[in-house]
């Protein structure tokens, strides 16, 4: 089966082991490579912060004070933790995204759980960890994309 046989899917770069996070690291999952091999998925690597020109490393940062569906209508902001307002990178990169899933008409978004862009059950409002997506997740979900989240950093 050749490359272009398979099914794309978005995939955070982190989980490819990219060293895109916010601290210069990676999430690489071992498990979810071989998922990906095992289901004949091709994975489409993308970090929405550094599309959203937030460089590697980046200050820590988070939704303001209510949730990413607030971030995406524009009534919330994403924040750093010394208050820089960053919501405007959170923003375009959450937009490339989409832009990327329908330029190769991608259906699934695997992202990485408990980041303020990609988290899909987790993410961190007002610096702590609560139930809800991240501004990445929240876009593609509106759009009719399916997102999973992925812990990462599995064998």
């Amino acid at each position: 089966m050749s490359s272009s046989d398979k099914r794309l899917v978005l995939v955070s770069a982190c989980l490819l082991g990219r060293s895109c996070r916010y601290d210069g690291a990676h999430n690489r999952d071992g498990a979810l490579e071989r998922e990906l091999a095992e289901q004949r998925l091709q994975a489409i690597a993308f970090c929405p912060e550094e599309h959203g020109q937030l460089g590697t490393p980046r200050p820590a940062a988070w939704i303001e004070s209510h949730s990413a569906a607030a971030v995406v209508d524009g009534a919330d902001r994403v924040v750093t933790h010394a208050g820089h307002d960053v919501t405007a990178a959170f923003v375009r990169g959450a937009q490339g995204a989409l832009e990327t899933c329908k330029t190769h008409a991608i259906r699934l978004a695997l992202l990485k759980e408990r980041s303020p862009s990609c988290g899909v059950r987790q993410t961190h409002v007002g610096g702590r960890l609560v139930d809800g997506p991240g501004v990445t997740a929240e876009l593609l979900r509106r759009e009719g994309i399916e997102v999973r989240g992925v812990e990462g950093r599995r064998a």
